[in-house]
């Protein structure tokens, strides 16, 4: 389809930056200092409040718009729907931190009760979330493992394994989210910037290889002690291996029975989710199923299953955290903080995107931080959001936070009333729905080679941060793959793709002219550019790839020229019978009528002589020197963003040494800061001027086909003998 084409034609002048700043006199704008800044923080008024109120308390903002009849009744629905998956995830997700299932209960209630006031998503589901819950057992398997004495911590004297575990687990909780708190009142939320989607893919994609292992020991119904730290994923598969032959089989046929028809339910609501109100709650059917199964026919007694056993029924008093656990976990709860904000900050921005309202990522640290330490404070452990629970909760009509407040209400009922029913329930059941669940996660692998095929460094991202997270562990895996993705940036930013220029015939436009056909190079005229600031870590990459545009190292031509200089003064001062003025002069290009001068008084370097030479002749005895087929250098600078101080320095030499082989440099489409910033620096001298500088490349082509038009090369004699 032919596209319409529009004329478009521009008369001005050909301007420099010097010409344009005389016809267009620019505004001064005066700068805030510092403590400009500090006054305009500390300052405020009726409207300042206002505004740090709404921004504190979302709340506000989307309970005046709330519409009663339209949005009430949908989320009550989504809420009843989410929190019945929530419910059996907080059970299942529970044992990945290695506590008893019931606490998992906790972990769906209070945290959503403060998140419902803070949080700025209207959409995401707070709860457990399966790889905080797997950091957080690793934490706790560390500090009181299962074969093993706990750490000799004074808050553990008079406590059981379990109480000592939930204290662990709380602690960690509190401190990660005093963390996210901290981050978010500082205002650094911009810190998830850090994390791409390639990192957090790998991330994700290795812990739910991690939870799949963990899991197997209550899919097969093994006594595996919880194992962490370095290659524990090589570790607790040798144990699982070794006693494969212990397996209980009534463990294994109902896990791998609930495993495919909860897989096969969960294809059917994704392939019919536009004719279904609500997603079926497959997981709460076969949950219900196997608690009445697991009790009418007595699995424990009988068949030797673990279940889920004595519920704790109610809410106990709030605990404070554990100073040592503060101490000795410090480490591993900062990335906890981090991933866990960098999980709901992305699933947040996808449905604030898809229903059009802002969210705050500084607002949603301090959410998640004030939501782990009160849940905290009540024994649950660190909350985030998971997309399976968000999706329940947004697709079943979900339109505020009050399907999350009910969702808690039904997790809250569970705790208080209904906890005894669940006693039954095998734990194999949980295991089974914590690995079916775990599918969107693993199918990630897929995009390995889409990657290595369009982005061969994300791709390095990819691998190495997921094989850092199963062979180290997701903490120092995290770190790995934050390491791989700086080393990204750094690699991009030191070895940009340098091209070089040329023009589109009969336009202004001017591109690589490797991508072109017809494209029309110049004679005597390079542009280079480099997409990308110069600093102190690629200013010499930079000079290496120009000299390779212009095809001949300038510094390298100056030392030939003055080394020919030399023989050029030895020659002269032989008075020999073949140097003759006429034939020293037949090597010079001769601006001058003064014919009579006196050859032995010529400086020693020529630079003042009245002649110039013409280096690209053939020159006569053993004289050479390399030939330098250009006159006007053109570097773009319309992708540089920066430059540092080291980089001035090697640009000011570089710059310094075409002029001085007689080769016209010019600067074009340079940012106006990079500009001022030159002259603080006082960049520019008699040689590098201010003249140089074009606002744009057309500007800067037309000035050199305009200074060279019609020049006349000087006369040259090949045959002269010296």
């Amino acid at each position: 389809m032919a596209t319409l084409r529009k004329q478009y034609a521009v008369a001005r002048p050909v301007y420099s930056e010097d010409s344009f700043a005389e016809d267009h006199e620019k505004v001064h704008r005066v700068r805030k200092t510092m403590l400009d800044h500090l006054k305009e923080c500390v300052t405020c008024d009726s409207t300042r409040a206002k505004k740090a109120v709404l921004s504190l308390l979302p709340i506000i903002g989307w309970m005046r718009i709330y519409r009663v009849k339209e949005w009430l009744l949908g989320d009550v629905v989504s809420g009843i729907s989410t929190g019945l998956v929530a419910i059996m995830q907080g059970l299942a997700f529970s044992m990945l931190a290695s506590l008893p299932p019931s606490y998992g209960l906790y972990t769906a209630f209070f945290p959503m009760l403060t998140y419902f006031f803070l949080g700025s998503s209207r959409h995401i589901s707070i709860g457990s979330f399966p790889v905080l819950s797997l950091m957080i057992g690793a934490v706790v398997t560390r500090l009181v493992p299962d074969g093993g004495p706990s750490a000799n911590f004074p808050g553990f004297e008079g406590l059981n394994m379990t109480q000592q575990r939930v204290l662990v687990a709380s602690s960690v909780t509190f401190l990660t989210g005093i963390f996210q708190l901290a981050m978010g009142l500082l205002q650094v939320g911009f810190i998830v910037i850090y994390l791409s989607d390639t990192l957090v893919s790998g991330f994700t994609t290795a812990a739910a290889v991690h939870i799949l292992v963990s899991q197997l020991k209550f899919v097969l119904g093994l006594v595996v002690p919880g194992i962490s730290g370095p290659l524990s994923i090589i570790y607790t598969l040798e144990k699982i291996f070794v006693q494969i032959t212990s397996t209980n089989i009534c463990d294994l046929v109902m896990s791998i029975i609930i495993m495919v028809i909860v897989f096969i339910v969960k294809e059917m609501n994704d392939m019919y989710k536009a004719k279904l109100p609500v997603p079926i709650p497959i997981e709460v059917v076969m949950t219900v199923i196997a608690c009445g199964t697991s009790y009418g026919l007595n699995f424990k007694d009988r068949y030797g299953v673990d279940i889920v056993g004595k519920m704790v029924s109610g809410y106990e008093a709030p605990i404070a955290p554990d100073m040592d656990v503060f101490k000795d976990s410090a480490v591993e709860a900062f990335p906890i903080a981090i991933v866990g904000f960098a999980v709901a900050f992305s699933v947040a921005k996808v449905y604030s995107i898809k229903h059009d309202y802002a969210i705050d990522g500084n607002q949603e640290l301090i959410a998640f931080g004030v939501s782990n330490i009160f849940g905290a404070s009540f024994r649950s452990f660190a909350a985030s959001t998971a997309l399976s629970r968000t999706a329940v909760q947004e697709s079943s009509g979900g339109r505020t936070q009050i399907a999350g407040l009910i969702s808690a209400m039904m997790a809250m009922i569970v705790t208080v009333a209904l906890g005894f029913l669940l006693e039954p329930l095998p734990t194999s059941v949980l295991g089974a729905l914590v690995i079916v669940n775990l599918k969107g996660m693993l199918m990630q692998f897929r995009e390995i080679p889409y990657l290595w095929r369009r982005d061969k460094p994300e791709c390095v991202v990819w691998v190495g941060t997921c094989l850092g997270a199963i062979l180290l562990g997701l903490d120092i895996g995290l770190a790995v793959g934050l390491g791989l993705e700086l080393l990204t940036v750094i690699f991009r930013a030191q070895f940009p793709r340098c091209s070089v220029l040329a023009n589109i015939p009969g336009t202004d436009l001017y591109r690589d002219r490797k991508d072109y056909l017809n494209i029309v190079e110049p004679t005597g005229v390079k542009i280079f550019r480099i997409p990308s600031p110069i600093f102190f870590a690629n200013i010499e990459f930079f000079k290496d790839k120009l000299v390779e545009a212009v095809g001949f190292n300038p510094l390298r031509v100056l030392r030939k020229r003055n080394k020919a200089f030399r023989k050029i003064e030895k020659l002269l001062q032989t008075n020999s019978d073949d140097i003759t003025e006429k034939g020293l002069r037949n090597l010079f290009s001769k601006p001058t009528d003064d014919s009579d001068m006196n050859m032995k008084d010529l400086p020693a370097d020529l630079k003042d002589l009245p002649f110039r030479v013409d280096w690209n002749a053939e020159l006569a005895g053993n004289i050479g020197v390399p030939r330098v087929d250009i006159h006007s250098l053109i570097l773009d600078f319309s992708a540089v963003s920066f430059l540092d101080i080291s980089a001035l320095k090697g640009l000011k030499m570089v710059l310094k040494d075409f002029i001085r082989i007689d080769v016209d440099v010019y600067i074009v489409s340079c940012d106006v800061y990079i500009i001022e910033k030159l002259h603080s620096c006082m960049f520019f001298d008699d040689d590098v001027q201010t003249s140089i500088f074009f606002p744009t490349l057309h500007d800067a082509m037309l000035h050199v086909l305009g200074k060279h038009k019609g020049k006349i090369k000087g006369m040259v004699l090949k045959d002269t003998q010296l």
